[in-house]
């Protein structure tokens, strides 16, 4: 494992799981859909998710997350691969009430302490064979696998490089599978990404 440079962005990607998609009455989107979280949202493996006084619905997301190894602009995806520094454990907390009321993501998705990101596991394998699992008090709640993600990481790498460029230690939450559901106080929510990273938060 390995500590990464701290993200000038978080980079996330809506729907990209069928089922998740379908989980909320949402189709699926023609092109990746993506959004910001601000870096200020980050909190590391063992730290507190808070639940803010604005929201009635926070709920967890686990997700795979990429970390960029390299400034790439453009890139094309046979070429992505090789800009990846490795794979991290990313929980994309969100709002779910805001996040319907506001109509966009920001407010719903940038609360302090709304990323809780593991270290990152320096990976130059096959990225169609990752598993991320979530569990809530040590029970599963999630788990999906990159293959049935519906667009592939070398396409998300290269979509979000035609529209910004990445630095070295950005990241990209690559979008959550099925089964996202309700954090409470007191709550235990654990994403890993199996064999890989592993991040555990308390929900206070």
């Amino acid at each position: 494992m390995t500590s990464f440079a701290f993200p000038t962005k978080i980079v996330c990607v809506g729907r990209n799981y069928r089922a998740h998609a379908a989980e909320l009455g949402n189709e699926v989107p023609t092109e990746p859909l993506i959004f910001l979280k601000p870096p200020s949202s980050i909190i590391a493996d063992g730290d507190r998710i808070v639940l803010p006084p604005q929201s009635q619905q926070v709920e967890y997301e686990g997700e795979i997350g990429v970390v960029m190894g390299a400034r790439v602009h453009h890139v094309s995806e046979s070429d992505a691969a090789n800009a990846i520094l490795g794979i991290c454990a990313v929980n994309d907390v969100t709002a779910r009430d805001l996040q319907k009321s506001d109509k966009q993501w920001t407010r719903a998705k940038g609360f302090d302490t709304f990323c809780p990101i593991g270290h990152t596991h320096e990976y130059h394998g096959d990225l169609s064979a990752l598993t991320v699992v979530t569990r809530v008090n040590g029970i599963e709640r999630q788990r999906g696998s990159s293959d049935l993600m519906v667009f592939a990481i070398p396409r998300l790498i290269a979509f979000i490089s035609s529209v910004m460029t990445l630095e070295p230690g950005d990241i990209i939450a690559t979008g959550t599978p099925e089964g996202v559901g309700r954090l409470s106080s007191g709550d235990v929510v654990e994403v890993e990404v199996v064999g890989m990273s592993h991040v555990r938060s308390t929900v206070a």
